[in-house]
């Protein structure tokens, strides 16, 4: 099949861009590059996946409707699956704008393209941080979504609303999941597993936010790429809902549109976390506690009741096995050391 993923320079895009070339799909990517961290991590990720003869990429940013849609074009995709965004939980609280740009006005443009190249599926990444203030965990898709806690997850929350819209105005097979702290090789700089193991390594204090007592359902890439692929077989059907005991489906009731959390409903303690990593690198960290930041919330937890009905699977790898899988890659395959940019 012909696929057009956006952001497969960044690491979720790029591991299901590879994965899809190895399985002899067409792949065309369309990511934009920008600084929000190293550009050369992301030019690492795309030489490895300029391997396969199948890849092809364009270079552009969401908001650019012309170069978008001429990406598109010439992709012809049978699937679209938009990955792309501005990351980032605490950076949306100093630059709300760039994500006004990227995530609303970028996604809008892609909802666009699916209207006018009426794919199999239009998959969009969400993020769990849209269940923001509700406090029932774990916590399942027809959860109050309502009170969300940073613009990150305002804007994640709008674009699911709006892809309802257009699955129901113009009848696209549409899925929204919901990712749940996903690491892994060839991660983000910004997230919490690559500052740790990068301070711990170099001698540097690690900071621990309300004392490590925030749990997350931590989703290992490998894992999550499966559910997607898996998720990409399983369009949705109006007035076909999947049954399975104790399952809610989230199928619309005037769409074929629906949400799904990719997680595997085992949550974590930061300190655990942090002990792991230490382990696997064979070093104690030099701690530095810290109040709880703004918009942090104190648990993600998904339940991988609606996933597991859908693909027949659910996220398993461990905690343990994951970060060792990190650690290896950290120390032997990494490309020149990443920064964030300011």
């Amino acid at each position: 099949m012909r696929y057009f993923v956006t952001g497969t320079a960044g690491f979720i895009g790029f591991h299901l861009a590879r994965h899809l070339l190895g399985e002899g799909h067409s792949v065309t990517g369309f990511d934009g590059m920008t600084p929000y961290y190293d550009v050369a991590l992301k030019q690492s990720r795309h030489a490895l996946l300029q391997r396969y003869g199948a890849f092809r990429f364009h270079i552009g940013q969401l908001e650019d409707m012309d170069a978008l849609r001429r990406a598109a074009d010439l992709a012809k995709p049978d699937v679209i699956v938009h990955l792309a965004a501005q990351a980032g939980v605490r950076y949306s609280i100093d630059n709300p704008r760039s994500y006004t740009d990227s995530n609303l006005v970028g996604s809008f443009n892609v909802l666009e393209l699916a209207r006018d190249l009426k794919p199999r599926h239009l998959l969009l990444a969400s993020t769990s941080s849209v269940y923001g203030a509700n406090d029932t965990t774990p916590f399942v898709e027809t959860d109050q979504t309502d009170w969300p806690l940073t613009f990150y997850a305002a804007t994640k929350k709008a674009v699911e609303a709006m892809s309802h819209s257009y699955s129901h105005l113009f009848q696209i097979p549409t899925t929204s999941f919901r990712f749940f702290t996903v690491y892994g090789p060839w991660g983000r700089p910004d997230m919490a597993l690559f500052k740790f193991v990068d301070a711990i390594e170099n001698g540097r204090p690690i900071e621990i936010y309300g004392e490590g007592a925030m749990r997350r359902d931590f989703t290992y890439v490998d894992d999550l790429v499966e559910a997607i692929v898996r998720l990409i077989g399983c369009a949705p059907v109006s007035g076909q809902p999947v049954s399975g005991p104790d399952v809610i489906d989230t199928l619309s009731p005037v769409a074929p549109w629906r949400v799904v959390n990719i997680g595997g409903g085992q949550p974590v303690e930061l300190l655990s976390f942090i002990e792991t990593i230490e382990n696997c690198l064979a070093k104690r960290a030099i701690r530095k506690s810290l109040p709880m930041q703004s918009g942090d919330m104190s648990v993600t937890y998904a339940d991988p009741r609606l996933l597991q009905a859908l693909t027949g699977f659910r996220p398993e790898t461990s905690v343990e096995d994951g970060v060792a899988a990190f650690v290896r890659w950290y120390l032997q395959e990494r490309p020149a050391r990443p920064t964030i940019a300011a």
